[in-house]
């Protein structure tokens, strides 16, 4: 009981005493390495080599063995380390044999009574080896009892060979060749699950059980009220995808907007809609690198789900990019999807399925402290951040039943291998997303510019550039989720 002071004398331990841990796991570290040049990694390791050197009296062969140790120690060993971490915490013992159908005898034998690594899963999945008795989401519901989280070999192959030059790389040729190819894909292959509105991004539901249409066009006019469009605004859409925002804008706002892809095959299909709805002489689309577009200037610049392909190595040039082509008085909206802070280890093998099979070279999908961390060294001030996970699980969720409705016509065209890809990719994200082991981040931001108009003098303020009172206070200053 409490005594005359008010504490607790019966209390066991104080609050401060628990057992709950934080961790960094290194994140800041390979964050600063992998935005410097290889260059500059090589000037550090030579620094610490002739460090060592120095200090050891070595001679050239120590110079050699210690320039060779500093890559072994910040890269290879605890990428060994995780691996090995991951192989010993998730074993044990199933019987699959009701959920699971092995075409190879030899397979069904090794893992059977025990749980199944899930990069062999998908993989013999993929290629007809092995079949699901039932639904494949709902049998993926089961997947802790099933399947292993672990890293295996051909996960360290993809990662050594191919996952770490992507991370690299981002040069305009580079990451070209990467994305393009998947988005001209073919407009039927994605229409046959992102459906009427086309539009490769979360919707925003009021209920579970409402149309992915109605979803999407609610999320195409929040984003128009989060940046505020106006008539005649000048409006830019980075990845604008097959056009449906920038039309949207076009034909609601009564702006001018630009949209911008490296897939020629999504602006053929946004040209056509630009026609149907009337929009053509108010929307432009460039079909190139966002590093090579004009140099102007817009009122409203929005950026949904593109940045992740921007890639760790370049985010900071792609944000100051951004701040120079935004108007001073203008909103930026970035919607970007990351893996939570605190992973799990099924969230970093579904990590590496998406970057080995749907979206290559996608590494800046990071937690949302680095995003933040990001736009305000590039000079943003953060005004509104959601977590949009739930609503993209129930949008992927209905784009995996429209992918399975469409499973004859899928496989006619683009054969049986791409069907099942998809439907996996579809079933896991589904989950994926339900459990915040990825998320989606819709963040609103402007330029954090040095006075505002109601924190000077009247005569001063005729030179600033917005008022955050006028913007933000009233009846209907931005639009909401819920």
């Amino acid at each position: 009981m409490p005594d005359q002071t008010g504490v607790s004398q019966d209390a066991a331990q104080s609050a401060s005493t628990h057992a709950e841990k934080g961790a960094s796991h290194g994140l800041p570290l390979i964050f600063w390495l992998l935005e410097q040049r290889f260059v500059t990694l090589l000037v550090i390791a030579t620094l610490i080599a002739l460090l060592v050197t120095v200090v050891l009296g070595g001679a050239w062969v120590t110079f050699a063995v210690a320039w060779l140790a500093a890559p072994l120690l910040l890269v290879l060993l605890p990428v060994a380390f995780l691996v090995y971490r991951s192989r010993t915490h998730d074993a044990g013992n199933v019987d699959w044999s009701a959920d699971l159908v092995w075409h190879e005898p030899r397979q069904a034998k090794r893992f059977a009574g025990r749980k199944i690594p899930m990069e062999l899963v998908y993989e013999a999945y993929m290629e007809g080896k092995l079949d699901f008795e039932g639904d494949v989401l709902e049998t993926l519901r089961r997947r802790n009892q099933l399947f292993r989280f672990c890293f295996t070999k051909n996960d360290a192959k993809f990662y050594l060979r191919e996952f770490m030059g992507q991370k690299l790389g981002h040069s305009v040729e580079a990451d070209h060749g990467d994305i393009a190819h998947v988005y001209d894909r073919g407009n039927d292959f994605y229409n046959w699950f992102l459906a009427e509105t086309m539009v490769y991004t979360s919707g925003i539901f009021r209920d579970r059980d409402e149309s992915l249409e109605d979803a999407q066009r609610r999320k195409l006019e929040t984003v128009s009220q989060y940046v505020q469009l106006e008539p005649g605004d000048k409006h830019l859409d980075l990845g604008c995808g097959w056009g449906t925002l920038v039309n949207h804008a076009a034909k609601h706002h009564g702006t001018t907007s630009t949209g911008v892809t490296l897939a020629r095959e999504q602006v053929a299909w946004a040209e056509q809609v630009a026609e149907r709805e009337g929009t053509t002489d108010n929307v432009r689309w460039i079909v190139d690198d966002y590093r090579n577009i004009p140099a102007e200037k817009y009122d409203k610049i929005t950026c949904l789900e593109m940045a992740e392909h921007v890639g760790i190595k370049n985010f900071q040039k792609f944000l100051l990019q951004v701040r120079s082509m935004l108007e001073d008085d203008g909103i930026f909206y970035l919607q970007i999807a990351g893996l939570r802070r605190a992973w799990q280890f099924e969230d970093l093998v579904w990590g590496l399925f998406m970057a080995k099979y749907i979206f290559p070279g996608a590494d800046a999908s990071c937690p949302l402290g680095f995003v933040v961390d990001q736009v305000e060294r590039a000079g943003f001030e953060v005004h509104r951040v959601e977590n949009c996970g739930v609503h993209y699980s129930l949008t992927i969720e209905k784009w995996y039943e429209n992918w399975q409705r469409n499973e004859e016509a899928i496989v006619a065209k683009y054969g049986e291998r791409w069907f099942r890809m998809w439907t996996f990719f579809l079933a896991w994200s589904t989950l994926i997303a339900a459990q915040g082991s990825s998320t989606v981040f819709m963040i609103t931001l402007t330029k954090n510019i040095q006075n505002d108009k109601d924190s000077v003098g009247e005569a001063e303020a005729e030179a600033v550039p917005f008022s955050r009172m006028r913007r933000w206070v009233g009846k209907k200053p931005v639009a909401t989720q819920q």
